[in-house]
């Protein structure tokens, strides 16, 4: 028999994508009304699920072993962690007010270092706990590689909710500045974790330490580079083309940099960002420069804010959940929960210049605490055999419900923490 398959193009995944994005957010905003992100991760996890029931009820039809194979030619991991991070944390960090930042830089560094720290510590032990009474075949590092890949808050999610909700500026600050930067430092502590566990080496804190310091000093480094190098670049013109054109190569070419010196290019794109969506927008760009930066990186920003999120529901394709799977996925929920808890208390209550000033905090802080397509592209990346179904299982059980149930219910939660006795209390959010 002539072979007839096609193997698809990178044009033509990306196309599929697109136009199931734009089809589902269609149909989302007539008919479901969810929020946005929320919609196309419920209608991909809901349409994973049909495809795997049909295979159940007619074995013939295979589509999902035919959607499986087309999202292992994605490969997530590599679309999300090497392509459309880069240009997310980028189009995020434009927003995001420098000076502001500044002013609330304690509790940002703490919840981007220590609270990433703290909830990988807490994740690792109780999962390992769980693990002992299970039985299950993990050795403890791996315990504690869920623990760092779960543990950094989602930059897209979280920037997401800062859009929609007017939420005080000082709390604005902590939540931008913690998904912009933890990501990236949870991503290097996964990276070192991850080599440990995969060489069977003791985990050596020194060493560790060493790597961070390198990794995470690296990518700021290239950043501000990138970033400085874009602004002197669109200071010395007034083409808004051209200067689009130069936001471009600072990310692209930024990242591809980084990726070769292995340093971290999320703290880079984060850093390039916020330079020019300050300093940049104030004195490098014309009022039309300026709005066509803006613009253009809000259209990348939603664009690919729901080609991920579709894509994290119809990952769920790739879970054939036993029983201990099962569990994981479901512990997950209330182990990574109480980490978020421990984590923000530490970060913001036992420094007192770290205690946010906004009414209620604490709890839209822990409850805004995030987990998105970041921790589900950095599962998908273990090696393959029980480890990864077993971690694979947690991850997907911690974000499902962060995007399906926190995500959509911290708009009521940020409402509730504002003064009643003053409705126009909260400041304009992030235009």
């Amino acid at each position: 028999m002539p072979e007839t398959a096609h193997a698809l193009s990178p044009f033509d995944l990306a196309a599929m994508l697109v136009v199931a994005s734009a089809l589902l957010g269609w149909f989302n905003h007539h008919f479901i009304r969810l929020p946005h992100v929320v919609g196309l991760t419920a209608m991909g996890a809901v349409a994973a699920i049909g495809l795997l029931l049909s295979n159940i009820l007619l074995p013939g039809l295979t589509l999902d072993d035919t959607v499986s194979q087309l999202l292992a030619q994605m490969n997530f991991t590599e679309t999300l962690l090497q392509g459309m991070l880069s240009f997310l944390l980028f189009a995020g960090a434009l927003h995001v007010d420098l000076d502001r930042l500044k002013a609330d830089w304690v509790p940002v560094l703490l919840l981007s270092t220590v609270g990433v720290i703290v909830s990988t510590v807490i994740v690792g032990l109780l999962t390992w706990g769980l693990g002992l009474l299970r039985d299950l075949p993990l050795a403890p590092i791996w315990y504690f590689v869920f623990g760092a890949l779960i543990a950094p808050t989602d930059p897209v999610a979280v920037l997401g909710v800062l859009k929609e909700e007017k939420v005080d500026e000082s709390l604005q600050a902590s939540f931008a500045g913690e998904s912009l930067f933890n990501d990236g430092v949870g991503i290097v502590v996964f990276t070192i974790l991850l080599g440990a566990a995969l060489t069977g080496q003791d985990f050596s804190l020194g060493e560790g330490a060493r790597l961070f310091v390198m990794e995470a000093g690296g990518g700021l480094l290239i950043g501000l580079v990138a970033g400085y190098m874009g602004f002197r670049a669109m200071r010395s013109m007034d083409e808004y083309a051209l200067e689009v054109t130069i936001t471009l190569a600072v990310v692209m070419g930024g990242y591809a940099l980084c990726a070769a010196l292995h340093v971290s290019g999320p703290l880079a794109m984060a850093v390039a960002g916020l330079l020019i969506g300050n300093q940049g927008v104030t004195y490098a760009m014309s009022d039309v420069t300026r709005d066509y930066v803006i613009r253009f990186w809000e259209v990348v920003d939603e664009l690919l804010n729901s080609v991920l999120f579709l894509l994290i529901g119809l990952e769920m394709i790739v879970l054939v959940p036993g029983v201990d799977e099962s569990l994981l996925m479901l512990a997950a929920i209330p182990i990574t929960l109480l980490a978020r808890a421990a984590a923000v208390t530490l970060s913001t209550r036992v420094v007192p210049a770290a205690r946010p000033k906004a009414p209620g905090a604490w709890g839209v802080l822990w409850w805004g605490g995030l987990r998105g397509g970041i921790s589900i592209a950095l599962a998908l990346s273990l090696p393959e055999g029980p480890v990864r179904s077993l971690l694979l299982a947690a991850t997907f059980g911690a974000v499902l419900f962060s995007v399906l149930v926190q995500r959509a219910t911290l708009g009521r939660m940020i409402e509730r923490s504002r003064p009643p006795e003053d409705p126009a209390h909260a400041p304009e959010g992030l235009e």
